[in-house]
This record gives structure tokens, C-alpha cells and sequence, in this order.
């Protein structure tokens, strides 16, 4: 005995149709809305009552990262970096005079610490230019402590010739890699 495919589906549409039912039948009636009740007057107010303050809806600033203190310092001319001649580590004038200045941004900001980076230009040996480096930022921490600042709130990294400021070879671009840099570490 043969099934007729028609049958087949009209019997698979029938139970579907018993078993979900119809749908006008389990509707659900929308609850009536609830009476609302008077409230009475308000009749005690204050004789003097306050405007309500505004409320700040400014976020607080955010507070400046190391980073962008740092900018803002060598930006004033607060905090600079020292300069050297060729194959020395002796403190010229000028930068005793940029290093007093650096001090009195330090005195003024306790709670700062640095980190001296010690530079060199690209002429002489990678292990003597880390340290000639070391000795350039040696001989700038010595200066600082003599003017003041506590030697606690420093400490000394020679990058040698490794991190150049400047990238040409002549003197006026290696003058500006022969450097004591100051660099905010901490806070």
C-alpha cells in the first residue's frame, strides 16, 4: 500500500495546527490601567527656599602623564639638556648655568625623580662612548647634588652613541648628540 505524499503533508499540517492551537484563543487581554489617585495640594512650603545648584557635568581633567610633564618642562625652558665638548665630560659654564636652572626645577618639584641619559657622538668605540656617556651623566648628577638636590632622586643611564639626536656627520650635528639628558622617571 502506496502513501500519497499529499496525505502525508496534510496530516503533518493538521497536528501542527492542534498541537500550536489557534492564535485568537490564548491571547492575553491588556491589564486595565490602574486609577490614579489626586494628590492634595501642597500647601507648607519654606518662606525661603534655595535654587537648586547646578550640577558640573564636566569630567575631571585627566591628570598629565610623565610624558606630557616632561614636554611641558623642557617646552618652559625649566628642564634642559646639558652639552658637551668633543671627548670630554668637564662641565663648560653654559652648562653649569643650564644645570642651575634644571635644579631650581627640581628644588621646585620634590617629588620628581630622573633619570640622566649620558650621550655621545658617533666618533670612537661603542664601549668608550658608553663611558664617556656614563661619566657625562655622573658629572651632572655631582653638579645638581653640590646645588641641592638630593642624589636619591637620580639615577644614570649611558646610551653611548646608540639613541643620536642628530643623525648627519658633521660638528654641528654631533655637538647636539654630546648630551646629558634629563628625563622624568617617576613621581
Amino acid at each position: 500500500m502506496r502513501i500519497d505524499r499529499k496525505w502525508i503533508f496534510l496530516a503533518t499540517l493538521l497536528a501542527m495546527f492542534l498541537l500550536i492551537g489557534c492564535p485568537g484563543r490564548n491571547r492575553v487581554e491588556p491589564a486595565a490601567p490602574e486609577p490614579t489617585v489626586e494628590k492634595p495640594p501642597v500647601t507648607d512650603v519654606p518662606a525661603q527656599a534655595e535654587p537648586a545648584k547646578p550640577v558640573d557635568e564636566t569630567p575631571p581633567p585627566r591628570p598629565k602623564s610623565l610624558d606630557d610633564l616632561q614636554q611641558d618642562a623642557e617646552r618652559g625652558g625649566l628642564l634642559g639638556d646639558v652639552f658637551f665638548e668633543f671627548d670630554q665630560y668637564g662641565l663648560t659654564a653654559r652648562a653649569r648655568e643650564r644645570l642651575a636652572k634644571n635644579a631650581d626645577f627640581m628644588k621646585a618639584n620634590p617629588s620628581f625623580t630622573f633619570t640622566v641619559e649620558g650621550h655621545c657622538d658617533e666618533r670612537g668605540t661603542n664601549e668608550y662612548n658608553l663611558a664617556l656617556g656614563e661619566r657625562r651623566g655622573v658629572a651632572s648628577v655631582d653638579y645638581l647634588v653640590s646645588l641641592g638636590v638630593p642624589a636619591s632622586r637620580f639615577k644614570t643611564v649611558s646610551y653611548g652613541e646608540e639613541r643620536p639626536f642628530c643623525n648627519e656627520s658633521n660638528e654641528a650635528c654631533w655637538q647636539k648628540n654630546r648630551r646629558a639628558r634629563f628625563v622624568l622617571s617617576g613621581q
